[in-house]
């Protein structure tokens, strides 16, 4: 398969919370990802999505966040994890696309101020995410104690990438051009 575009890749970050944990991560993974020639990335922050909260679904689609997923052959999430779930305005803004997610590839990195590394809003996500049409990587990016991951500009402690990050990073392109593929050359019939 020749590649005549990269791919795209966003990354979400899922909280709008003050003094987020997860904003780090998020940045962190952009960074990585930005490092592959193969790949464009940007972060999408959900905080700064002018979607309304009384009214939900695709009544409420943001045109410049539906052309962004639209455009993704893959996304990234990165999510808190919030009384074992997932933050109810991630849900919101998922929600508010439909047919733009189907058939892509998704991986999730979950953000835990504890020891257990976001491993519950993953849980809590992947129906989310196979109702959505996307499909889920075999990996998973758990980052926990969060706040101790970071310096107070933001910068990992431990420079470098974690081994965990770069599977994660290698299955989800693998995955992205797979599905890409898929979409373009296989009908579904």
């Amino acid at each position: 398969m020749t590649e005549t575009r990269p791919l795209s890749i966003p990354v979400i970050l899922g909280t709008t919370r003050k003094g987020r944990n997860s904003g780090p991560v998020a940045r962190m993974i952009v960074a990585e990802l930005a490092k592959r020639p193969e790949v464009v990335t940007e972060l999408i922050d959900i905080a700064t999505l002018p979607l309304p909260t009384d009214d939900a679904g695709t009544a409420i689609k943001d045109p410049g966040f539906s052309a962004k997923i639209d455009r993704a052959d893959a996304l990234v999430i990165v999510s808190p994890e919030y009384n074992h779930g997932c933050p109810g305005l991630l849900k919101h803004v998922l929600d508010s696309c439909v047919e733009e997610y189907i058939h892509k590839a998704v991986g999730i990195a979950g953000v835990s101020a504890s020891t257990f590394g976001g491993a519950r809003v993953i849980e809590n996500l992947l129906p989310v995410m196979r109702e959505l049409g996307m499909v889920t990587i075999f990996w998973d990016l758990n980052f926990s104690n969060a706040g101790q991951l970071f310096d107070a500009d933001g910068k990992p402690r431990d420079p470098g990438p974690r081994p965990s990050t770069i599977r994660f990073l290698n299955e989800l392109i693998w995955m992205a051009k797979t599905l890409r593929y898929g979409r373009e050359q296989i009908p579904l019939t």
